[in-house]
């Protein structure tokens, strides 16, 4: 006679959600895991085939056969290839605000120094990663793709005006109003982005001219215009 062995029962949901605080990851915690590792590969496969093809030329089969993956798979993660393309754009924005945050994380900073830190490191963020500004060259040039939604076309826009909140918040606190500071610090955004591009393609160089020199110049002007 075959000896039968019984099932042992299941845990209550409280043990699960305790084993899992300790280490012993649930079922969902797996499938979460593996879900985002797979987002995380789509991404990279959209990412590398958006800077080769640009977004019109970019196709939700052609990152599909990037990732190694079907298109079917790619549509349950994203809607559209313009989501994918909000979904990298998002992260870059992130990581251009975590930058420019870093740099104002002393609260014993003058408004002086809170602008001009701030400004160098929507810069410096820009100049050191010259892809994310090819990415970000749908919002710096007012384009909007089909398919990306209001929401979530205002939602980068909002990202992309945090990252220069810190130095319009300095400006009113040394005094000026707030529809000047806004003007100062759009003219703040279009110089740099503008030197941006003359750097990464290359034009900059028939003026023999280097974009860090000409921006600290810019910026130097800029606070003394302020302060005074």
């Amino acid at each position: 006679m075959v000896k039968q062995v019984e099932t042992p029962p299941k845990a209550p949901a409280r043990i699960q959600r305790s084993r899992a605080k300790v280490g012993h990851p649930t079922k969902e915690s797996r499938q979460q895991a593996l879900s985002d590792v797979r987002r995380s590969l789509i991404l990279d496969a959209a990412r590398a085939v958006f800077f080769e093809h640009g977004l019109e030329g970019t196709s939700v089969r052609e990152i599909a056969l990037r990732a190694g993956y079907t298109p079917g798979a790619i549509y349950s993660y994203f809607a559209s290839k313009e989501e994918v393309y909000g979904a990298l754009l998002s992260e870059s924005l992130d990581r251009l605000n975590a930058q420019v945050d870093a740099a104002n994380k002393s609260a014993k900073d003058s408004p002086k120094e809170v602008l001009h830190r701030t400004a160098e490191a929507f810069f410096g963020f820009y100049r050191e990663n010259p892809r994310d500004l090819d990415l970000g060259f749908y919002l710096f040039q007012g384009m909007q793709p089909r398919g990306l939604t209001p929401a979530l076309n205002e939602r980068l826009n909002e990202r992309l005006r945090a990252s220069l909140s810190h130095a319009q918040e300095a400006m009113t606190t040394l005094g000026m109003k707030p529809d000047e500071a806004l003007a100062e610090v759009t003219a703040l955004f279009a110089h740099a982005v503008g030197l941006l591009v003359l750097s990464h393609t290359g034009r900059i160089k028939m003026f023999k001219q280097g974009s860090q020199e000409l921006f600290d110049k810019y910026l130097a002007q800029l606070i003394a215009r302020v302060v005074t």
